[in-house]
């Protein structure tokens, strides 16, 4: 299974998948149509399948004209998103597989963005492979997404479960937004040098313009102030030793960053 990162709108990316034995493809949280069917015509693949994260508009925008195109198309999400994302037809729960090709995804329901967000993780079939998690606007590179339909306690029961999957896991998240994630991250952390020497290779990529997803989950663990609750140099920036209220706490500062 081969993952092609798809730039879409402002700061999107969709990911498409691709299985060349059988030139089949599916695609994560399409924000729009033609970033895709462009990539399927260059491919010459055949689109199956859309797996959507949750319903907002800028993940599953493209849906419609896909499944246009692509009338057999089968469209996958959550069950708590039920009647919020077009044309879906299969309603997913935590520990429900899905499969593509020949990887098996497990699924994780992990509300706190939106109250119906689901997460899509493929383990390594190998050794030599890397885990791959399509966490939509859970977990972004360097930082997490806004709680528009969830509490702080259910986000931190989200993110404790993806950050328990292995380290060599990596992150396809919905946007790009790492070097502003970081930039905060050092305000609530500065004495992180993993954090440091993150901001200063991020910073240079993004001058090359280069694309920063995905990354790899141990090094979210470093250096990711959302998955760091418990760290006393954190809970000090925020004066809180509870993990939900200094999670909060942080997010309420990044939301004003």
């Amino acid at each position: 299974m081969q993952v092609h990162r798809l730039p879409a709108l402002s700061d999107n990316y969709i990911f498409l998948l691709h299985e060349p034995k059988q030139n089949i493809a599916a695609v994560v949280d399409p924000a729009e149509a033609q970033p895709v069917l462009q990539h399927l015509e260059k491919l010459g693949a055949e689109l199956v399948t859309i797996f959507n994260t949750h319903h907002h508009w800028d993940h599953v925008g493209g849906n419609q004209e896909l499944i246009q195109r692509y009338p057999d198309v089968c469209v996958y999400g959550g069950t708590q998103d039920r009647g919020r994302i077009p044309g879906q037809q299969v309603f997913l729960q935590e520990g429900d597989e899905v499969q593509f090709s020949d990887r098996t995804a497990e699924i994780f329901f992990v509300p706190g963005h939106t109250s119906g967000h689901i997460a899509y993780y493929f383990p390594p079939v190998t050794s030599d492979e890397v885990g791959e998690l399509f966490c939509g606007d859970t977990i972004f590179a360097g930082g997490c997404g806004r709680l528009f339909e969830g509490t702080p306690k259910q986000m931190v029961d989200s993110l404790s479960k993806l950050r328990r999957l292995p380290d060599n896991t990596r992150v396809w998240c919905a946007h790009e937004y790492t070097l502003k994630n970081l930039k905060f991250a050092q305000t609530v952390d500065p004495n992180n040098p993993d954090l440091q020497s993150r901001y200063t290779d991020v910073e240079a990529a993004r001058r090359r313009k280069e694309a920063t997803v995905p990354s790899l989950l141990g090094v979210e663990k470093l250096t990711n102030p959302f998955l760091r609750w418990e760290q006393p140099t954190l809970q000090e920036a925020v004066k809180s030793t509870e993990p939900v209220q200094t999670f909060a706490r942080l997010r309420g500062m990044k939301d004003k960053f």
